[in-house]
């Protein structure tokens, strides 16, 4: 899936102009790319269109007009459109009250090292770890506390690629204070190839 350019992101009154069909098609496109993992965690599958929208709603926001303020955007949030072979996603940890943050973001360190997809069954069954965006990673990563936000990827060899297309996926947590198993819907699944072939 090609990296965005400066080119891709429009002038504010252009983008005022698309806004409310844009955002419609990005809350349809993310209906089926979020994915719950029980009560405290949701996993948002980036893509191309999801983070052009990410970045029109920030230099809208922040009344960007400079090439080099998108600039600056792009450099941030184009790591996080994947290539082939690969899934990249925003890990959320649902924590709407004082007192749930106060429990959980200490309890949760490390949960960015802790999520998986379950590939296959069986004697052929893969088990891939995510790994921290590496841009991310350092900035969102205490010993003593998490942070509600997580960017998270995955690196699929042939063999995993073949068994994504071909068989049941699970994701997961597995950390020793949280852990949770889902499996992708069909059309989630369908939707996160469709990223390789662009």
């Amino acid at each position: 899936m090609a990296k965005l350019q400066l080119d891709d992101i429009v002038d504010l009154r252009e983008y005022e102009r698309e806004r409310e069909a844009f955002r419609r098609s990005i809350i349809e496109l993310k209906s089926f790319r979020r994915i719950a993992l029980g009560d405290l965690a949701t996993v948002v599958f980036e893509n191309s269109d999801t983070i052009r929208f990410q970045i029109q709603e920030m230099a809208r926001a922040e009344k960007m007009l400079r090439d080099e303020q998108i600039e600056a955007e792009l450099a941030i949030y184009n790591p996080m459109i994947p290539e082939k072979g690969e899934l990249k996603a925003t890990l959320f940890l649902e924590l709407v009250t004082k007192e749930m943050l106060q429990q959980w973001l200490t309890a949760l360190v490390g949960i960015e090292n802790s999520v998986y997809l379950d590939l296959g069954e069986g004697n052929g069954a893969r088990r891939i770890m995510a790994r921290p965006e590496q841009g991310h990673g350092a900035q969102l990563t205490r010993e003593d506390v998490t942070a509600s936000v997580h960017y998270v990827e995955w690196a699929l060899d042939e063999q995993a690629q073949e068994l994504f297309r071909s068989s049941s996926i699970f994701i997961g947590v597995d950390h020793p204070n949280y852990q949770v198993h889902a499996e992708l819907p069909q059309n989630t699944v369908e939707s996160l190839l469709s990223d390789w072939s662009l």
